[in-house]
């Protein structure tokens, strides 16, 4: 059984396996309830490598994902991936992801959710406030060099980032 207050946020994973395999450990290793991806996982086949993940996943498109069907199709078991924008309520928190930032400041500015998840720019942001506004940064690591993932504490509303 899961902490289902604490969400696994991972993004622009970009078929970097030795990634992947490392924050699914660690996701599993915290207890996480949740794993939100934000897109750009690239191939279908790395579902095999996100198979080994405890918590359920919801996913949203990215820019480079081409092959949605069969990514849709072999991340079945896994969770589903969604077209972004993609809203959804988690513990009471009324959460939207998206991959590209368009609209990011306007949607948290308009108080309609607690979080907002985005990727696409391979950058770290973490912005508290009414709408805590997250991108966990690329896990990739091909882009910045950095392979990060976040862990949001929802009954803090509050996110850790790590390297992976």
């Amino acid at each position: 059984m899961g902490k289902a207050h604490l969400v696994g946020l991972i993004a622009d994973t970009h078929d970097n396996r030795d990634s992947v395999e490392k924050a699914v450990a660690l996701f599993n290793a915290r207890q996480v309830g949740l794993v939100l991806h934000g897109g750009d996982y690239i191939a279908p086949f790395n579902a095999r490598w996100m198979a080994a993940l405890e918590a359920p996943m919801i996913g949203v498109f990215g820019n480079n994902d081409g092959e949605r069907f069969g990514l849709r199709a072999q991340f079945e078991p896994i969770g589903p991936i969604h077209r972004a924008p993609h809203g959804f309520e988690y513990e009471g928190k009324r959460v939207l992801m998206l991959h590209e930032p368009d609209e990011v400041d306007a949607l948290a500015a308009s108080g309609a959710y607690d979080v907002i998840v985005y990727a696409h720019t391979h950058e770290i942001d973490v912005r508290p406030g009414k709408t805590l506004v997250v991108n966990p940064g690329e896990a990739g690591g091909w882009v910045t060099g950095r392979a990060t993932v976040g862990v949001l504490d929802l009954a803090r509303m509050a996110v850790e980032i790590v390297d992976l």
